[in-house]
């Protein structure tokens, strides 16, 4: 297993990441690593990873547009009377806000299903509130992530349904005949697990006040706050972004969805004409990183599949099961470096039932146990993953004054906070369900 592609690769990418290295280059080396050590060689690893980065053109089109929503948002009065409002309900209870923000961001998987497109346009005018407040952004970091995850993880609603079906679907094929209904009932305990994260993160890992410098955020925000009334332009770009959700929601496009709004706003004169360029380049600038990040992660993730390394970890790990309490804690540990690499627990659920299922049965767990150990193995390193849209969506809206590390601030306390709450209420929930 140590020498496995995927494990070398993965550790690869972590000591990388670790050390500081800008993670698009991380996560290129790490490619190569997985593509050198499975014997395909560079030239046929390179085309395998461009070759796959075409799984997030979408994701990463989308995250343009929406930086250019919200540049076009950040040019109006929209930013500080929303700062105003949320400052008056909060005042300064730095811990009610990262709650806050946490019970806002569930909504996004489910009541509106827009998924990270709301972070770019509300996280950074608040930027200037955290400032002031001296709110720790790795709090808000998990406060983001847990809005994510944990609801898509918990109900068969939004993105959770889509989940819970490909889980139902996926066992299904491999001789378990679940419901929808039996799903839910036993993975609200991956939810349960990663609510004692989020309120150890707020409460007691990152409680402590900390210092941030006041940056280009906070003048434009003090510059209106004098006169925070709504304007023509102000209203023409709500209803931008307001149509930008809509079209998301009812044709299931996000670059469409941004594509109209960024028209509705030029056509009600809330984006001028001559200023058409100025707000494409500064929503590019940023966005572009995060989106070519996910491009890579996409390529990477190709690479991992191509080189058959999954399904072989998989059979090492259940020849190495021993009773149910090993074949818990290892299962759980595969799916944990599989969705780290691949981004994606949607896309882990279909590699690792085919062997997780077998070895379950044959070690005696019941279908609500193996349920949610499969269900929480695909779940496992969505957090804290360097190319999982959970991480880097809460750092595209953190990190737009450039005072906030994706990989210290947001992969780390993400991955601590969230993976080992969710494999310590696996292991503990397989046993006695």
């Amino acid at each position: 297993m140590l020498t496995n592609p995927v494990v070398v690769s993965i550790f690869v990418m972590s000591v990388l990441c670790l050390a500081r290295l800008n993670v698009l280059l991380a996560i290129l080396v790490s490619a190569l690593v997985a593509g050198v050590v499975a014997g395909i060689g560079f030239e046929e690893t390179i085309k395998v990873l461009i070759s796959g980065m075409s799984g997030n053109l979408e994701i990463a089109l989308s995250y343009i547009l929406l930086g250019a929503l919200a540049s076009a948002i950040a040019r109006t009065n929209l930013t500080p009377i929303f700062v105003h409002h949320i400052a008056n309900f909060i005042q300064n209870r730095r811990l009610m806000f990262c709650l806050f923000i946490a019970f806002f961001a569930c909504f996004s998987q489910n009541l509106i299903p827009v998924h990270i497109a709301f972070i770019p346009i509300l996280i950074p005018p608040l930027l200037p509130l955290m400032n002031r407040l001296k709110i720790d952004r790795r709090a808000v970091a998990c406060a983001l992530t847990f809005g994510l995850k944990a609801p898509y993880v918990s109900f068969s609603v939004g993105y959770g349904l889509l989940f819970h079906t490909i889980l139902q679907k996926q066992l299904e094929q491999n001789g378990i005949n679940v419901t929808l209904e039996q799903i839910s009932s036993v993975m609200w305990i991956g939810g349960a697990s990663m609510l004692v994260g989020l309120l150890l993160a707020i409460f007691i890992f990152y409680r402590k006040p900390r210092e941030y410098q006041n940056t280009f955020l906070e003048e434009n925000v003090l510059r209106h706050l004098e006169n925070p009334k709504m304007s023509r332009q102000d209203f023409g770009v709500l209803l931008g972004a307001i149509v930008a959700f809509v079209v998301q929601i009812l044709e299931g496009s996000l670059p469409l969805g941004g594509i109209a709004g960024l028209f509705v706003m030029i056509a009600f004169g809330a984006i001028k004409w001559d200023n058409i360029d100025n707000v494409i380049e500064d929503g590019f600038k940023m966005m572009a990183f995060i989106a070519f990040v996910m491009l890579i992660a996409a390529g990477y993730g190709s690479v991992l599949k191509e080189t058959g390394a999954i399904e072989s970890l998989a059979e090492a790990a259940s020849s190495l099961s021993g009773g149910q309490l090993g074949g818990a804690i290892i299962m759980l540990l595969v799916g944990l470096l599989v969705t780290m690499g691949i981004g994606t627990s949607f896309g882990t659920l279909p590699i690792i039932a085919t062997t997780y299922c077998p070895l379950a049965l044959n070690l005696g767990f019941s279908y609500e146990a193996i349920i949610l150990l499969v269900g929480i193995a695909g779940a496992l390193g969505d957090a804290g993953s360097p190319a999982s849209d959970s991480t880097l969506g809460p750092t595209s809206g953190l990190n737009a004054d450039g005072q906030h590390n994706h990989i210290w601030d947001t992969c780390v306390p993400t991955f601590l906070v969230y993976n080992i709450p969710l494999i310590v209420g696996g292991i503990i929930g397989s046993m006695l369900l």
